[in-house]
């Protein structure tokens, strides 16, 4: 397996479980800097290493009445800010092609949304940044429907890419996870991140947003690094139920502590 470096981070092959992690939308500069400090905090507790994630600008939202985050300049500022003060890498979703280039000045990771995996101009004008590449595995795709995706990301001279699985729809509103494809991904070289908060998501399940069930993020994660996948991406918010966005689908920062001790354990039983 490829072996891709974040920073001082090694993902993949023999490496730690890394933690990909953070609220799902930027909501203030102080609440995102918060955010950040007590997740790194946790982490280090933990010995999991760790990449923020916050989106600056959620395009792909149900209702027009959603709220979207602050934008590109001022979501990336607070991003940076992240960056420079707490010393930890930071990912975040573009979502077109005009975003890439000041997003790429930024982001260590750029993350190519589930929506968006298919659209080939996208994704190699984010490849030709030579960036880590996260492409989020769309949820009406098989595993090996990635194949071509990565070849993408490839032909634009990239081969630093992560893939992140994010649940299959099983029906109307409803998702569901086939750990197969973690190996099944895997196979193709590269390192594989189960997106667990995400992938108990229900799309559209409220009506004009999504429903969640997050009394299921904590066995599927336990499960799939006992299955075998690099890292956890995980949305977390100090408190889920007020959250702007996606919040009956995000954890707390209580849970997420008492997650990360569990799948450190499993990861190292599985070695």
């Amino acid at each position: 397996m490829r072996q891709i470096k974040v920073g001082s981070i090694k993902i993949g092959d023999d490496n730690p479980l890394v933690l990909i992690a953070g609220p799902c939308v930027i909501e203030s500069e102080s609440a995102a800097l918060e955010s950040a400090k007590r997740l790194k905090e946790i982490a280090d507790r933990t010995g999991i290493p760790f990449i923020f994630k916050s989106s600056y600008d959620k395009a792909n939202r149900l209702s027009i009445t959603s709220y979207r985050g602050p934008g590109l300049k001022k979501g990336l500022d607070v991003l940076n800010k992240i960056k420079q003060k707490i010393k930890i890498p930071v990912l975040s979703d573009i979502h077109c092609q005009k975003e890439i280039k000041d997003a790429s000045k930024v982001l260590d990771v750029i993350q190519i949304p589930a929506f968006l995996c298919r659209q080939t101009d996208i994704v190699t004008a984010a490849a030709k940044t030579g960036k880590v590449i996260n492409i989020k595995k769309g949820q009406f795709l098989a595993p090996w429907d990635i194949l071509p995706i990565i070849r993408k990301v490839e032909s634009a001279g990239n081969k630093n890419i992560i893939i992140t699985e994010r649940g299959f729809s099983f029906g109307y509103n409803n998702l569901v996870s086939d750990f197969r494809s973690l190996k099944i991904i895997r196979d193709m070289g590269y390192p594989v991140i189960y997106d667990a908060t995400h992938s108990i998501q229900l799309p559209g399940g409220k009506g004009n947003t999504s429903g969640g069930q997050r009394d299921f993020v904590e066995g599927l994660s336990r499960a799939a690094v006992a299955f075998g996948c690099d890292g956890l991406f995980l949305e977390v918010h100090p408190s889920p139920d007020h959250a702007p966005c996606d919040g009956p689908n995000m954890i707390n920062y209580k849970m997420l502590e008492s997650l990360l001790k569990q799948v450190r354990k499993i990861k190292s039983a599985a070695e």
